[in-house]
């Protein structure tokens, strides 16, 4: 049996979107930032380079050390993009599959689900290869957001905003307990986890990068295809389901490119947090709640927020820096507040 539903005049405000020329201005101006960030990227580090050795290092040249210096910070600057449009983008997507505003890979555990498993993995199975890497983080991010979503749709009510960011902030919490206690008594490879566990893009180099971009290319196909099936789910699964869409579907499909990406991003970077909460909530304020265009926005916000806090993590610590999961964060605890409180945790 098929049938329509009508929609309400609320549900059309929730639909309406900003004009074509703010978001056209708005997509200048951070693809504007993005160029800029690129290029302080290359440029700064702990050793002082000349512009001419930044042109002389993108045109491929190494012959000199500060040559060589920029050279080194290429494959650093790409990793961040990457790390950051995989998460801006996986929050989005996450925020849209649980209409939950303050749903983000580390606040509802997938990123620390995924770094429980690579650290088991490295512990217990003595694993060495970027492919292991990977798949142990794709897998430990999937095992926590279906544990997550399990935990939070028991009881009356079902898996609401509220439940969902306990339950995903305890089992994060636990799932963090688990890994020190899994490092602590493992000198041998503690040293080599503990840059990792912060979070960070230092020590990027091409042979690291390139295994995983596979899988995030996938999963930013999967989720930028999922734009339309997202704008459904936030009219409500009856109304969705009264559009011709299957919800379960719907959610699934999102769900797997959004662990795609977490599970890339933190085989090879670490746990990073509050990317995917900041940045899709600020591009909201951009272009409106329609997929089609948040999602590629917080794509590009994420790697705008990630490079970003990579140089001045650079700069506020000459000569050595701040991991960009540290920096990250104390962006994002505060906003994590201000939105709890402006939203008072109600569906998005």
């Amino acid at each position: 049996m098929s049938f329509r539903l009508a929609l309400t005049e609320q549900d059309r405000a929730r639909v309406r979107a900003p004009g074509s020329a703010r978001r056209l201005t708005a997509l200048l101006a951070l693809s504007g930032l993005l160029v800029l960030l690129c290029g302080l990227s290359v440029a700064i580090g702990v050793r002082q380079v000349a512009l001419a050795d930044v042109i002389a290092a993108l045109n491929g040249q190494t012959e000199t050390i500060a040559e060589a210096a920029v050279a080194a910070r290429l494959p650093r600057t790409l990793l961040a993009a990457l790390a950051g449009a995989g998460l801006g983008l996986a929050g989005a997507v996450m925020q849209g599959i649980t209409r939950n505003p303050l749903a983000d890979p580390g606040i509802l555990g997938v990123n620390t689900g995924a770094a429980l498993a690579v650290v088991i993995a490295v512990a217990w199975f003595n694993i060495a290869t970027a492919q292991a890497y990977i798949w142990s983080a794709i897998l430990g991010a999937a095992v926590a957001a279906v544990f997550v979503y399990a935990i939070a749709s028991l009881g009356r009510g079902g898996a609401t905003p509220l439940k969902l960011a306990l339950s995903g902030t305890a089992t994060s919490i636990a799932l963090s307990s688990l890994v020190i206690a899994i490092v602590l008594p493992r000198s041998d490879i503690a040293g080599g986890l503990q840059a990792w566990q912060i979070g960070s893009v230092g020590g990027a180099t091409m042979a690291r990068i390139m295994p995983v971009v596979p899988f995030l290319a996938l999963g930013f196909a999967i989720c930028l295809l999922s734009a339309k099936r997202l704008n459904s789910l936030a009219l409500g699964d009856e109304l969705a389901a009264g559009l011709g869409e299957s919800v379960a579907f719907a959610r699934a499909s999102a769900a797997l490119g959004a662990i795609l990406l977490c599970g890339g991003v933190t085989a090879v970077c670490g746990p990073i947090g509050f990317v995917g909460l900041v940045v899709p909530h600020l591009c909201r304020q951009l272009v409106g709640i329609d997929h089609r265009w948040l999602l590629p926005f917080s794509a590009l916000g994420g790697a705008v927020l990630v490079i970003g806090a990579d140089v001045a993590g650079r700069v506020l610590a000459r000569p050595g820096e701040i991991s960009v999961g540290v920096l990250v964060a104390l962006i994002g605890a505060p906003f994590f507040i201000w939105i709890a409180r402006r939203h008072k945790v109600r569906a998005i």
